[in-house]
């Protein structure tokens, strides 16, 4: 690397499931990790285990969320995940057959690929990877190549919540389960939906009204001695909200622009907290950002690569191209993997070139290296757009010259913040602010959130003198089913309708397991648990599963 490089790429993956073992599979379920694991998370482990063999570092900032690091180490998804892959491959020979006989041979093909496809994932999900994706992720950060963040425990969508433990709860529970998965303590954090609040006054929007002065999330962070996250471009430097997830919407709300700051996303930036300990803030880099996501000209709508809505059957296999976005389904032609990887390499290298010349002019500008900032949805990289895997293994390849990959702590290393800023409130949904998470379609969701947040701390206070076994266990499977229910999956879901009745199941559901414990938790303040109780209990035990190791302190210390 020259001595004086011309800048940076921190290149971001935010990895995120809900809880979805012991509830339901398909199409809204469990299959869900199952399609991650085989499409995203076994590709992604290979390909950065091939550019480390190339003596390539990837240096990619990976987040795991706790959430989904549990259901990763959970002792029955080997079982599970076996079977999918070999339904899958029974699925994909019977296509084979069928495309077989009617003359077909390109798509017979295609099924056969997709047969060897989820062979070749299993075998390495069982051999190269021992059933364990968190310890190749864990391997790969201890020989340097990569980072991994911490997030919130569930993804609570963190400015809504209702109080100020729940928010410290939610961090600490993240913290300290990824020090169980990583053996580390966590230096950076993925804020759930990039969703930042100030230091300032706050008042829940309904339910029992309260009104305080809440601290701003970097006090929370600064107080878990995380020492940076992200942001949406606009709570740098202003403008107009670029907004993800836009192409899930029919009606869109106005994103309101904000006013310039002259501050550039492409250099990071510190908060002071309270305890005058500094946190750092990346920006997202609009310009590589946009060229990826934009459902308008982003490269995975290109139309050679393999279209995801259009699927033999329902949960069938895909054997179409995406052909023109605007298609409707009927109309795809079948899909051609060569095309595909040739248009791969097109799409790394103009990539590779935008980024080059946003580092170039910011180094011309200010004399010192840059970085662009470029996060994702891990899910986009081989499962909506199944050639994500070699395209981003083209882009590090692009890479390794004037302009580096380098993960964010490595960066922070080399390159202090040289300003000092204060944030608005928002986050990279759409408009930029709470829509997706707020709003009428969700109003009742927060409603419920609120109401067991506030029952949750009163039956914390009345327990926690007392030292009742049963007790014990009971308030652990509330606090589960408190994480649980603050998720912001279940209020994205019910906005974008991806998913909107099993997301109000959950939500229904984990509440009403919440206030059978609470129930359950006063009368074993005084007694034994009745037998039907003790028995429901340990059946919850089972399904809802996460932290191991709650703790009610996560609730009840500091700030």
């Amino acid at each position: 690397m020259p001595a004086s490089p011309t800048g940076h790429l921190v290149l971001v993956l935010h990895t995120h499931l809900p809880w979805v073992i012991g509830h339901g599979r398909w199409p809204h379920g469990q299959d869900w990790l199952h399609e991650a694991i085989a499409e995203c998370y076994v590709p992604l482990l290979r390909m950065m285990d091939r550019l480390v063999a190339d003596g390539i570092s990837p240096q990619i900032t990976i987040g795991i969320t706790p959430v989904l690091a549990e259901m990763l180490s959970a002792k029955r998804l080997r079982d599970d995940f076996i079977a999918y892959c070999d339904a899958r491959i029974k699925l994909a020979e019977a296509d084979r057959k069928e495309f077989h006989l009617h003359g077909a041979y390109g798509s017979a093909q295609l099924a056969a690929d997709w047969s060897v496809f989820h062979a070749g994932v299993l075998h390495d999900f069982l051999q190269t990877y021992k059933a364990d994706v968190v310890g190749a992720l864990r391997r790969l950060q201890s020989a340097g190549h990569i980072e991994v963040l911490t997030s919130a425990a569930t993804h609570g969508y963190l400015p809504l919540l209702g109080t100020d433990e729940h928010v410290a709860a939610q961090v600490r529970a993240g913290v300290a389960t990824y020090r169980r998965h990583f053996r580390r303590d966590p230096k950076g954090i993925w804020l759930p939906e990039c969703a930042y609040r100030p230091r300032g006054p706050w008042s829940r929007q309904n339910g029992k009204r309260k009104s305080w002065r809440r601290p701003g999330l970097e006090d929370v962070l600064a107080a878990n001695r995380l020492q940076y996250f992200f942001v949406d471009t606009h709570l740098v430097a202003g403008g107009t909200p670029l907004g993800t997830y836009e192409d899930r919407f029919e009606q869109r709300p106005t994103a309101n622009p904000q006013k310039q700051t002259g501050l550039s996303p492409n250099e990071p930036h510190a908060l002071v907290a309270k305890s005058r300990k500094r946190v750092a803030v990346f920006a997202r880099d609009p310009r590589s950002s946009t060229q990826v996501w934009s459902a308008d000209y982003g490269y995975p709508g290109d139309g050679v690569y393999l279209e995801f809505h259009k699927k033999k059957g329902e949960g069938g296999l895909r054997y179409h191209r995406i052909t023109d976005r605007r298609m409707p389904l009927d109309r795809k032609e079948t899909y051609h993997p060569e095309p595909a990887a040739t248009q791969v390499k097109i799409h790394a290298e103009h990539f590779a070139g935008l980024v080059r010349d946003t580092l170039e002019k910011f180094r011309a500008a200010n004399g010192r290296p840059g970085v662009v900032v470029a996060p994702f949805d891990t899910e986009l990289f081989g499962h909506w757009w199944f050639e994500g895997p070699q395209w981003l293994e083209a882009v590090i390849r692009n890479f390794q010259g004037d302009v580096t990959p380098m993960t964010a702590s490595k960066f922070l290393e080399k390159h202090a913040p040289q300003s000092v800023v204060k944030l608005p409130e928002g986050s990279w949904g759409l408009g930029g602010h709470h829509y997706v998470w707020w709003n009428d379609d969700t109003r009742w969701v927060w409603e419920l959130v609120y109401s067991a947040e506030d029952e949750f701390l009163e039956l914390l206070d009345a327990a926690k003198r007392k030292r009742r076994p049963p007790l014990t266990r009971v308030i652990a499977q509330l606090a589960r089913e408190m994480l649980l229910l603050e998720s912001s999956d279940w209020p994205f879901l019910i906005t974008t309708r991806s998913a909107r009745d099993y997301a109000e199941a959950r939500v229904k559901a984990h509440a009403s397991a919440f206030h059978r414990l609470a129930a359950m938790a006063r009368s074993a303040m005084a007694g034994p648990l009745a037998p039907e109780d003790a028995a429901w209990l340990k059946e919850l035990e089972e399904r809802d599963a996460p932290f191991r190791d709650v703790d009610p302190k996560w609730w009840t210390e500091g700030p």
